[in-house]
């Protein structure tokens, strides 16, 4: 191995090595912010002003911070200390604007409610068991990527903490440590004080648009970086080095492959194209078709290293498919709100953010063919409306690629893009001003007070998500907000009757009920899960529909003990019903796509009498009716 071969390897290993350095650096100001923070008494959020003051005060000393890290690098200043503030004042604002709005309740943003409800429940399976078990189903390997799952649940785990509380100290703390990440990312692709920057601001957009859905957060702060350091191992003039630029990137795709199956898509799809744009380049450069296989290889390495990262979290699910279980379609890509119906267009809104993106839009036309950073985020940006328009074509045959969640990346890469347009064009302007110092502090002044005005508000932007953690009933049977309870107060009562009835561990012990959010607090595996859309595709939803159905109009204890018995998949050993004017209830929920909403309710009514036998025993707790097979 040349001396020039050395070189780049300890670049890549001396970078892995300051990503671990800067991880460690986030998880620790996180947990000690959060720590901090649950010391204090805070009024909520939806109903007082306070927190939202205390919060801005904390933004502002987080961004002062990262000021002073961007003037240190500027003038060669200490560099391990302006290193070591930049991740701790970029984590600390990650820790501050999320944590604090929250810090008077146990649940992160949405609570418990519609999507966030299916995964407090993973994160409550993964930390019952390391093993990769479905969410919901007994004796199925998971079908959604459970890698942040996993690691929240080995965390929790590891700490003593119920998988639903952990699951806001660790959304927040694996943003600050992805944020930092990204830093790192970024420092060794531009000049330190530009990263800085545009991870500040690529931070803040994530934050307000993306928060909600942490782990797909997490892919979204990443994905800008990558894509440069991608087409930094793709486009190669002499076809030499840039090999740890393709391990990376296939690094990273595995990552998205065990975090969000439909960033990967995004992700691997637009890489695929910068693969394309290489080989046409090369092939236009030598006017030979062989110089095309240079990046194409380059393009397969990137796919087995990720496909082997991907096969941590896929085998399972692979095996089972390959073994012979049936897997249904599945209606996961079943949704087609309004926004998924046209093209997102963020750069014409008349906001702060609209003003970045439509600077971002414009460096990227300007810069298209003189910046290789221009290149790789323009073409992130074609290949998500390239999405968009392929999604919106294929509802013709039923389905769609769920294209309205890619806004927040689309926003995140002009924003990278607006940042950069807008320190070319500061320069650009001190520049035609002979460096008049007034000049310098006006664009200074602006840059400061335009990012000042974003972050504060935020919290506002999230306000609808925030009162719902505020508002929704915790593990505990409290809500934040001091209100009365909803249903969920009654949680720990049902619990412990099936606790007494059944005896079986929890994660061994198949409960049927139509309130799937005591299966985010308590680990027990369920008959049948929320909507069909988070359903694992082999457990077969609309047979279970049916089934249930069908149990529900039978009319003796024997003819359901026989059914029961002769279900194709685990039966129940617990019921969870409502009472009802005619029986017990349960309000299910069936696809109805394309109609927008895309689900629809119906309640399926079991007679009483079914249950009255020494075969089953039947407690009642709040408004629940607790039957458990005796």
């Amino acid at each position: 191995m040349t001396e020039a071969d050395v070189a780049p390897a300890r670049r890549s290993l001396s970078t892995a090595v300051e990503m671990l350095l800067g991880a460690v650096a986030a998880a620790v100001v996180a947990a000690v912010g959060l720590f901090a923070f649950a010391r204090v008494q805070w009024p909520a959020f939806n109903s007082s002003n306070v927190t939202q003051a205390v919060t801005t005060v904390g933004q502002v000393v987080a961004i002062a911070g990262i000021a002073v890290s961007v003037l240190l690098v500027r003038l060669h200043r200490a560099p391990r200390f302006a290193r070591l503030l930049s991740w701790a004042s970029l984590s600390g604002f990650v820790t501050v604007t999320l944590g604090l709005p929250l810090a008077a309740t146990k649940l992160y943003l949405h609570g418990v409610s519609v999507d966030q409800e299916f995964r407090t429940e993973y994160l409550t399976r993964l930390t019952d068991s390391a093993a990769l078990r479905d969410m919901t189903y007994a004796d199925l390997p998971p079908y959604y990527p459970a890698g942040w799952f996993w690691v929240g649940g080995r965390v929790a785990n590891l700490l003593g903490v119920d998988g639903w509380e952990a699951f806001k100290p660790y959304a927040i703390g694996s943003l600050a440590v992805a944020a930092v990440v990204a830093l790192v990312l970024w420092s060794n692709l531009i000049r330190h004080d530009l990263a800085i920057v545009v991870s500040l601001a690529t931070t803040a957009l994530v934050l307000a648009y993306g928060s909600p859905e942490p782990y797909g957060a997490v892919i979204t702060l990443l994905i800008g970086p990558a894509l440069v350091l991608a087409w930094g191992g793709l486009n190669r003039v002499d076809g030499r080095g840039g090999w740890g630029a393709v391990i990376g990137t296939g690094l990273f795709l595995g990552l998205a492959a065990t975090f969000y199956t439909l960033y990967l898509g995004l992700a691997a799809f637009a890489i695929t194209l910068l693969a394309l744009l290489a080989a046409t380049l090369r092939i236009r450069a030598r006017k030979s078709w062989r110089a095309a296989i240079d990046p194409l290889v380059r393009l397969i390495v990137i796919a087995a290293v990720s496909g082997v990262l991907a096969l941590t979290v896929w085998l399972p699910y692979l095996l089972k498919v390959v073994g012979g279980s049936p897997a249904a379609s599945g209606t996961a890509l079943h949704y087609l709100p309004e926004a998924g119906a046209h093209l997102p267009l963020p750069m014409i809104h008349f906001s702060l953010t609209g003003a970045l993106c439509l600077l971002g839009t414009i460096w990227l036309v300007a810069r298209a063919s003189t910046s290789r950073r221009a290149q790789a985020l323009g073409v992130g940006v074609v290949a998500i409306y390239l999405w968009s328009l392929l999604s919106m074509a294929v509802t013709v045959l039923g389905s769609t690629l769920l294209s309205f969640r890619l806004e927040p990346v689309l926003i995140v890469l002009l924003g990278a893009a607006g940042v950069f347009g807008f320190v070319e064009f500061a320069g650009w302007l001190v520049l035609a001003t002979s460096d008049n110092p007034r000049v310098k502090g006006a664009v200074l002044v602006i840059g400061v007070l335009g990012a000042l005005s974003f972050v504060q508000n935020i919290p506002k932007f999230l306000d609808s998500d925030i009162a719902v953690a505020y508002t929704d009933t915790d593990g505990n049977g409290e809500r934040a907000d001091q209100r009365p309870p909803g249903a969920a107060a009654h949680y720990a009562a049902v619990d412990e009757l099936i606790q007494a009835q059944v005896p079986r561990d929890r994660d061994d012990t198949v409960v049927l009920t139509a309130d799937t959010s005591f299966l985010s607090f308590y680990p027990y595996l369920g008959f049948q899960a929320l909507t069909s859309h988070y359903s694992n595709p082999l457990a077969d939803f609309a047979g279970r529909a049916g089934t249930i159905a069908d149990w529900s109009e039978l009319e003796t204890p024997d003819q359901l003990v026989t059914a029961l018995d002769a279900a194709p998949w685990r039966a129940p050993d617990a019921f969870v019903f409502r009472q009802g004017p005619d029986g017990y209830t349960l309000r299910l929920a069936e696809d109805v796509y394309p109609n927008d909403p895309n689900v629809r309710r119906y309640t399926v009514t079991f007679p009483k009498e079914l249950f009255d036998d020494p075969r089953f025993t039947v407690s009642e707790t709040g408004p629940f009716v607790v039957v458990t097979r005796n």
